[in-house]
């Protein structure tokens, strides 16, 4: 396999292992202070915070959009051609995800709402919806780690 065809594949994975991080991080660690988060601080812990990462994400998405096109048309021909069509089902999924209803909840948030049990109604939506995000994430990770597990069986099979 060409070296660079194998980088593009391992940046994929890259991407999709910060996915998953950051999916951990929001459901077993940031999700839990939901219920303490009021109109008076959920602004500094939320906005700042979601802002940066979005548009992170936002380029990052793109990188693996144009990795994923790339591992598609490499392993067409391969037997392992479901892993970038899982891997892409699994980035537009998300994407169309976060575009459609996520963001528009980053907005709300954003402005700044002053009704408690609005705030309440609307971070409960916000932490399902990510929780959703999180497994597609899952799923994501597990196909691009199927690829790399598989090659290096393939590769160790006959020691």
């Amino acid at each position: 396999m060409p070296r660079l065809l194998l980088l593009n594949n391992v940046l994929l994975l890259l991407c999709c292992s910060i996915y998953l991080g950051t999916g951990f991080s929001l459901v077993f660690f940031q999700l839990p202070i939901e219920p303490h988060l009021t109109v008076d601080n959920y602004q500094f812990i939320f906005v700042g915070p979601v802002t940066a990462a979005t548009r992170f994400f936002t380029y990052m998405t793109i990188v693996m959009l144009l990795c994923g096109v790339i591992m598609l048309a490499t392993e067409w021909l391969s037997g392992l051609r479901w892993v970038p069509v899982v891997t892409l089902a699994g980035i537009i999924a998300t994407t169309v995800l976060t575009v459609s209803v996520i963001l528009p909840l980053n907005g709300l948030l954003a402005q700044g709402i002053t009704d408690p049990a609005k705030l309440k109604s609307i971070f409960h939506e916000w932490a399902n919806l990510n929780r959703l995000r999180f497994v597609l994430w899952v799923v994501q990770w597990c196909a691009m780690s199927y690829w790399f597990y598989r090659l290096a069986w393939l590769a160790r099979a006959d020691q």
